[in-house]
C-alpha cells in the first residue's frame, strides 16, 4: 500500500430504507437529509491514526461516487442489519473497482459469513479489535477476521471526528453514554453486542464529548443512542448532576432522548434528574400488555407492574414515552391485537412502534426456534414492514391481518390525533427549549401539508386550537407530533400495501 502514513481512508455509510425511525417524509419540513449520523463511523475514524486522510460518505445525505472509490486506500463500510441491501451494493462496488474493503458494525459482527467477497472484518467492539487490525496493518501481515469476546471499558473511547460531517445535514445530533443491559429478553441481540454488564463513560469523559459537540457549533436535540440509558443507575445518577450543571451553564443547548427501561418509572429522583438535565423523550420497550408473551420472551421487568401507570408516571416527570410493542409471540391469541390498541390508546402512547416478533441471528429466540425447526431464513433487521422469518404459532395469514389491523387503526387521523390529546393531558413539560427559525418553518409547511390538504386536517386544527386555548406552552410539542403523524402514515401505506405478509418459504441451509 506504500507509506501508511499517507492512507486514505474512505468511510462509508449505507443507505437506509424508508422505516420507521427514518423520518424521511418529515425532514423536509425542517430542511434535514437524514434523522441521525452514522456515530459508529465518527467515532472508528477517530480510532484511526491521526496523519490518515479521511473522508466520510452517509450514502443518505449524498451519492458515493467512483472517484471517492478510486482515490481510497482503504474502504471501511460500517452497517445494521438493515441496511444490508445497500452495504452489499456497496461491497461490489467497491470490488469492481479493486479496493480493499474493511468492514464492521451488527451486520457484519451476527453474520459476516454471508459477505466472503470483503476482505477483512474488524468485529465485536473496535476498541479491541481494531487495534489488532492495525497493527497488522501497519506489519504487513493482514488476517481476514478479527474478532473478541471482550467487553472494553469504554472510558477511553475517543470523541467521534464531527468534522467529517457537515451538521446542517441532520435533524439531531447522536452521542453514546453507555454500552450493555441488565436483562435479557429472548429476542434482542443487545446482549450479544454489547453484554449485560452496563459499561459507562465517565462524567468528566461525557461532559468533554458534549463541549466538543457544543464547541463544533450543534445546538438542539441530541440523542443518547444507550439500549438502555439507566443499566447503570449508580453510574448514571453520578453523571446527571454534571450534566445538569453544564446544561445550567450554558443556556441548555440540547435537548435530549435516549432508551431505557420501564423499571424508569419506580426512580422518581432518577426521572428527575433527567429532567432537570432535559430530557424530554425517552423509548421504552413496552412490548405487550400480555403478561403470558412477556414471561415467553423474558421481559420480566415489565410483569410486575402495572404497564399503563407507570407510562403515566414518567409522563408526569416531563418525559414523552416512545414505546415498542410486537406481536407475534406464541403465547399470543387473536385477542392481542385489540389488547394492544386498546393499551396504546389510553395510554396516549403517541410514537408507537408496533412490529412483529423476528428471530435475530445468534439470540435465545434465533436458538430455540432452530432447534424446533421453526426458522426459517434470515430478517431484514426492520421488524415493521410486516416480515417475520420463522413459523408463528398464530399462522402467517392471522398475525399478518392482526398487525395490519393495529397499524392502520392507531396511525389513522381519528386514533393517531386523539391519542395526542390523550398524551397532553397526563404531560407536565419540564424540558427547557428555545423555539427555532426552523421550528417555525415546520409549522407554516405543515399548516399546508396537514391542514389543508391532506386527510387529517379536521383533527389537526382541532388539536392546535385546543392545545392553544387550554395548553398554550404545550403547542410546539402538539405541531411537533401532529407533523410525525406525515411520516408514519407513509410508513403504514407501505406496509399494508402489501397482500400478505413478507414470508419466506425455503428454509435455508446456514440456519
Amino acid at each position: 500500500m506504500g507509506d501508511l502514513k499517507k492512507t486514505k481512508a474512505l468511510l462509508v455509510y449505507p443507505k437506509y430504507p424508508d422505516t420507521f425511525w427514518s423520518f424521511k417524509h418529515i425532514l423536509k419540513f425542517i430542511s434535514k437529509k437524514a434523522a441521525f449520523p452514522p456515530l459508529g463511523l465518527l467515532t472508528v475514524a477517530a480510532m484511526l491514526p491521526k496523519e490518515w486522510d479521511k473522508k466520510l460518505v452517509d450514502m443518505n445525505i449524498q451519492e458515493l461516487n467512483d472517484k471517492e472509490i478510486i482515490q481510497a486506500d482503504l474502504v471501511f463500510i460500517s452497517a445494521m442489519l438493515v441496511q444490508e441491501e445497500s452495504a452489499r451494493e456497496t461491497i461490489k462496488r467497491c470490488k469492481s473497482l479493486g479496493k480493499t474493503i474493511v468492514v464492521g458494525g451488527p451486520a457484519f459482527t451476527t453474520g459476516y459469513e454471508k459477505f466472503p467477497e470483503v476482505d477483512h472484518f474488524v468485529l465485536n467492539e473496535a476498541e479491541i479489535t481494531l487495534p489488532l487490525f492495525l497493527k497488522d496493518l501497519k506489519e504487513g501481515k493482514l488476517k481476514k477476521i478479527y474478532t473478541s469476546t471482550e467487553r472494553p471499558e469504554i472510558t477511553k473511547t475517543p470523541i467521534p471526528e464531527w468534522s467529517l460531517i457537515n451538521f446542517k445535514d441532520y435533524g439531531t445530533m447522536a452521542v453514546q453514554y453507555s454500552r450493555g443491559c441488565p436483562f435479557n429478553c429472548e429476542f434482542c441481540d443487545i446482549i450479544i453486542m454489547n453484554g449485560r454488564n452496563p459499561r459507562t463513560k465517565t462524567p468528566g469523559q461525557t461532559i468533554n464529548e458534549l463541549q466538543s459537540l457544543y464547541n463544533a457549533g450543534w445546538r438542539g436535540s441530541v440523542f443518547i443512542v444507550d439500549d438502555n440509558f439507566i443499566g447503570n443507575k449508580t453510574n448514571v445518577k453520578q453523571m446527571l448532576p454534571k450534566l445538569i450543571e453544564w446544561q445550567s451553564k450554558n443556556k441548555y443547548p440540547f435537548q435530549f432522548l435516549t432508551e431505557a427501561s420501564l423499571n424508569l418509572a419506580d426512580d422518581k429522583e432518577l426521572m428527575q434528574m433527567m429532567s432537570k438535565a432535559n430530557f424530554n423523550k425517552v423509548f421504552l420497550g413496552i412490548e405487550s400488555p400480555s403478561v403470558k408473551s412477556l414471561k415467553e420472551c423474558g421481559k420480566f421487568q415489565n410483569t410486575e407492574r402495572n404497564l399503563a401507570d407507570s407510562v403515566k408516571i414518567i409522563h408526569k416527570n416531563g418525559l414523552q414515552v416512545m414505546g415498542g410493542f410486537i406481536v407475534g409471540f406464541d403465547n399470543d391469541t387473536e385477542k392481542v391485537f385489540e389488547s394492544q390498541i386498546k393499551f396504546i390508546q389510553e395510554v396516549g402512547i403517541v410514537t408507537a412502534m408496533v412490529g412483529v416478533l423476528n428471530a435475530l441471528p445468534k439470540t435465545r429466540l434465533w436458538d430455540r426456534l432452530k432447534k424446533e425447526g421453526r426458522l426459517l431464513e434470515d430478517t431484514s433487521g426492520e421488524n415493521t414492514d410486516g416480515s417475520i422469518n420463522f413459523i408463528p404459532k398464530m399462522g402467517k395469514e392471522k398475525l399478518y391481518r392482526g398487525y395490519k389491523k393495529i397499524i392502520s387503526t392507531i396511525y389513522s387521523p381519528k386514533h393517531y390525533f386523539k391519542r395526542i390529546n390523550t398524551f397532553l393531558n397526563h404531560y407536565k413539560q419540564k424540558a427547557k427549549g428555545k423555539i427555532s427559525l426552523s421550528m417555525i418553518s415546520a409549522f407554516f409547511k405543515s399548516m399546508w401539508s396537514i391542514g389543508i390538504v391532506s386527510k387529517a386536517r379536521f383533527q389537526y386544527w382541532k388539536l392546535l386550537i385546543r392545545t392553544s386555548i387550554t395548553r398554550r406552552k404545550l403547542l410546539p410539542v402538539a405541531i411537533e407530533q401532529a407533523i410525525y403523524w406525515k411520516h408514519f402514515a407513509k410508513i403504514v401505506q407501505k406496509t399494508t400495501e402489501e397482500n400478505s405478509l413478507k414470508y419466506p418459504q425455503i428454509i435455508k441451509t446456514r440456519v
